[in-house]
């Protein structure tokens, strides 16, 4: 029985990590780039590298940029009352692509889920916290429809409503269970436009 060789048994192991691929899917994307022309896979890996040493979280909303602060917060038409809280830097752009939201966001980098040890200090609470100065007067929960995305929105809600916040919710268009960057454009355009008061 012929057995892989290690360089690329290691690379079959590195895609398995990845989410969403398990190890059939490492397995094709891995012997795939074996039969690309070698400078093909140098240039999928000079882009792995560069992304990583290229991009930083910005500074006050904690989303994925190349300059810091990113060009949402940079924005002189956003409207800086108003704060969209998302879990991932991919829910940021799942809401941009509705065109219908005009605020700023922030990103939590996570949702609470003790069953897997994501406590309230592992996701980035603490950070908003401190941008709700007096600018700032409505916070839209817009965490998944899951268990854990909705003990992180009743977390942050109870947190800071005592600040005389107004804290709302996206509208549940959205099926429970689902996650934000699935979602289709009108839905999320209509789950923002009915909010509601937590």
């Amino acid at each position: 029985m012929q057995t892989t060789v290690e360089p690329v048994a290691r690379l079959i192991e590195e895609f398995a990590k990845l989410p969403g691929i398990g190890p059939k899917t490492a397995q094709r994307l891995t012997f795939h780039l074996l039969r690309l022309p070698a400078e093909s896979s140098r240039t999928l890996a000079e882009a792995l590298v560069h992304m990583k040493e290229a991009t930083v979280l910005c500074s006050s909303c904690l989303n994925i940029t190349d300059k810091d602060p990113c060009a949402i917060c940079r924005g002189d038409v956003r409207d800086r009352t108003v704060i969209c809280v998302v879990e991932e830097p991919l829910d940021v752009l799942a809401i941009e692509r509705t065109r219908s939201f005009k605020g700023l966001y922030h990103v939590l980098h996570g949702a609470i889920d003790p069953l897997h040890g994501v406590g309230v200090d592992d996701i980035k609470v603490k950070e908003l916290v401190r941008r709700l100065d007096g600018e700032v007067r409505e916070v839209i929960l817009a965490t998944n429809p899951s268990l854990q995305g909705e003990s992180t929105a009743r977390y942050v809600a109870n947190l800071i409503q005592p600040m005389g916040v107004t804290v709302s919710h996206l509208a549940r268009g959205l099926p429970m269970g689902g996650d934000l960057e699935w979602a289709d454009e009108v839905t999320l355009a209509r789950a923002l436009e009915g909010r509601r008061p937590m």
